[in-house]
């Protein structure tokens, strides 16, 4: 269960990362990769999806190594099976969300840039509908692969995306696209259908 756990990781790193960049350079004639990143607290939310990336490679490792004890509760196969059936679920909802929204599509905000609002599809089921797919991807493979480490990871992953939606891209939102951007908030969850709608 482990190698698979690793092979879905090593799948969801090509398909969230090298297939909606790849389809952004084939739009633009190879001139944009859809890379977005700046002020401080963006480029620390980067750096920390990259840390939050490093522990998600370095669990299933760790694992056949058999360096990490697995929570023995959770330590079932049923359950291990869920959690890789459940994180699959999660790489195919990124990669769906990502090449939904079309061109655009983008890593990071460019507070100088407008893209159309997506509202339809899978943003009408939560507004984060990427980031949903990418805690539902880790939550599988914690559940996969179960120890403190993986469900550190998600917490971490949770957090993280959290303060990036929050203090980064919502604000943006609401600048670039006003009353539309807030009544499309007010009526779809954050992360979940129905929770962390906007007031």
């Amino acid at each position: 269960m482990t190698f698979l756990a690793l092979g879905i990781y090593l799948l969801w790193l090509i398909l969230a990362f090298g297939v909606p960049i790849t389809a952004m350079r084939r739009r633009t004639g190879g001139q944009d990769t859809g890379m977005r990143i700046s002020g401080p607290l963006q480029w620390s939310c980067e750096a920390a999806f990259g840390l939050i990336g490093l522990v998600g490679l370095a669990n299933p490792i760790l694992d056949l190594f058999d360096v990490l004890a697995r929570i023995a509760v959770l330590d079932q196969l049923p359950l291990r099976i869920v959690g890789a059936v459940i994180a699959a679920a999660g790489v195919a909802g990124t990669l769906y969300a990502q090449l939904f929204m079309g061109p655009s599509w983008r890593i990071g905000v460019d507070t100088t840039e407008r893209t159309d609002l997506v509202t339809s599809g899978p943003f009408g089921v939560v507004r984060n509908p990427i980031f949903a797919s990418m805690l539902l991807t880790g939550l599988g493979l914690a559940l996969a692969v179960p120890n403190f480490l993986s469900f550190g990871g998600l917490v971490m992953l949770y957090a993280n995306v959290s303060v990036l939606v929050r203090r980064v891209e919502e604000p943006y939102l609401i600048a670039t696209h006003g009353a539309a951007y807030l009544d499309y908030a007010r009526r779809v969850g954050r992360f979940i259908p129905g929770l962390g709608r906007l007031n």
